[in-house]
C-alpha cells in the first residue's frame, strides 16, 4: 500500500488537512447535487447521459437514484441503457430485478451483459450463467458485437482513462496489449495510473491518505479528480463534504456527476449519524431506568 500512496503523493505534497466538521447546512448542497444529476440524465447529448447515469452507482438503496437509473434503461441510446444496467447492481436495487431481466432481451449485447452482471451482483446468478452459457456455445450471436464495441473504446483515450479509474490498480495494465494501445492513443501516460492509485486507496483509512485525496480533488487532470472523488465516496466520511463541494462545479462533467453523487451519499451518512446520536441519550435513559 505504501507504493500506491507514493504514486498518489507525487501530486499531493504539502498541507491538505480535512475540515474539523462538515458544513452545518447541507440542504443547498444536496439540492445542487440532485440538480446536476437530473440535468445530466436528461441532457440531449448521450455521452453526458451515460456519465450521469454511471454516477448513480454511488447511491445504494436510494429510491430517487434508482428511479432515475430504471428510467435510463429505456433510453434510446444503448450506451446509456448499458450504464443504467451496470449501475443498478452496485446500488443494491433488488426491486429492479424484473427490469434487469427484461433488459436481457435488449438487442445490444453490451446492455445484456451489463444487466446480467447486475443480476449476478443482486443475487440472481442463474441469469448471468445463462448468458455466459449462450456465449460459450455460440448461441448469443451478438457477442462478437460486444467485443467489437469494447475494442472501439480503446480508441477513446477518455474511455480508457475511466476504465482505469473504475477498476483500480489491479486492472490498469502496466503491460500488455491494452496498455500499449492506450500509450499509442494518448500522450498522457501517468494520469490513469495515478487515478487508479487514488481509487485503490479508498479502503485505507490512514489520515495522510485523507489529506492526499483531498488535495487530489483539485488536480489538473480530470481523471485523477474523478478517482479521488470516487475514493472519497467509498470512504463514507461526512468530514469530506466541505472538500468535495467545489467539485459540484467542476468543468468536467464526469467529475461533476461523481461529486454530486458523492455529496448525496455523504450527506445521507451524516444524517444517519446525527439521527443515531440523537437516539442514543434516550436509549441510555431507558436502560438506566430499567436497572
Amino acid at each position: 500500500m505504501s507504493k500506491i500512496f507514493s504514486i498518489l503523493a507525487t501530486f499531493s505534497m504539502g498541507t491538505a488537512l480535512l475540515p474539523a466538521a462538515p458544513p452545518s447546512n447541507s440542504q443547498p448542497l444536496t439540492e445542487k447535487a440532485w440538480m446536476n444529476l437530473e440535468q445530466g440524465v436528461t441532457n440531449k447529448r448521450a455521452g453526458k447521459r451515460v456519465n450521469a447515469v454511471h454516477a448513480l452507482r454511488l447511491l445504494p438503496h436510494n429510491p430517487r437514484a434508482q428511479k432515475m437509473a430504471e428510467k435510463a434503461l429505456a433510453d434510446s441510446n444503448a450506451k446509456v441503457r448499458a450504464a443504467a444496467a451496470r449501475a443498478l447492481g452496485p446500488m443494491g436495487a433488488e426491486s429492479s430485478v424484473p427490469k434487469l431481466e427484461a433488459a436481457l432481451d435488449d438487442k445490444e449485447p453490451a446492455v445484456v451483459f451489463a444487466a446480467a452482471h447486475s443480476l449476478f451482483v443482486l443475487g440472481h446468478p442463474e441469469d448471468a450463467y445463462e448468458i455466459d452459457y449462450e456465449v460459450l456455445i455460440g448461441e448469443r450471436k451478438g457477442a462478437d458485437g460486444l467485443v467489437a464495441s469494447q475494442l472501439n473504446e480503446l480508441k477513446d483515450s477518455k474511455a480508457m482513462a475511466m476504465m482505469g479509474v473504475e477498476t483500480g490498480v489491479g486492472f490498469v495494465p502496466f503491460g500488455g496489449p491494452a496498455y500499449e494501445a492506450f500509450k499509442r492513443i494518448s500522450t498522457d501516460r501517468t494520469s490513469p495510473v495515478r487515478a487508479a492509485a487514488a481509487k485503490e486507496l479508498a479502503a485505507d483509512h490512514d489520515s495522510k491518505i485523507d489529506a492526499a485525496l483531498a488535495k487530489a480533488c483539485s488536480d489538473k487532470k480530470w481523471a485523477v479528480r474523478a478517482a479521488a472523488v470516487f475514493a472519497i465516496a467509498k470512504r463514507d466520511n461526512p468530514a469530506f463534504l466541505k472538500v468535495i463541494t467545489p467539485a459540484l462545479d467542476d468543468k468536467n462533467d464526469i467529475v461533476r456527476y461523481e461529486a454530486s453523487a458523492t455529496v448525496l451519499r455523504l450527506s445521507a451518512g451524516q444524517a444517519a449519524q446525527q439521527a443515531s446520536t440523537a437516539r442514543r441519550p434516550a436509549n441510555e435513559n431507558i436502560a438506566a431506568a430499567g436497572k
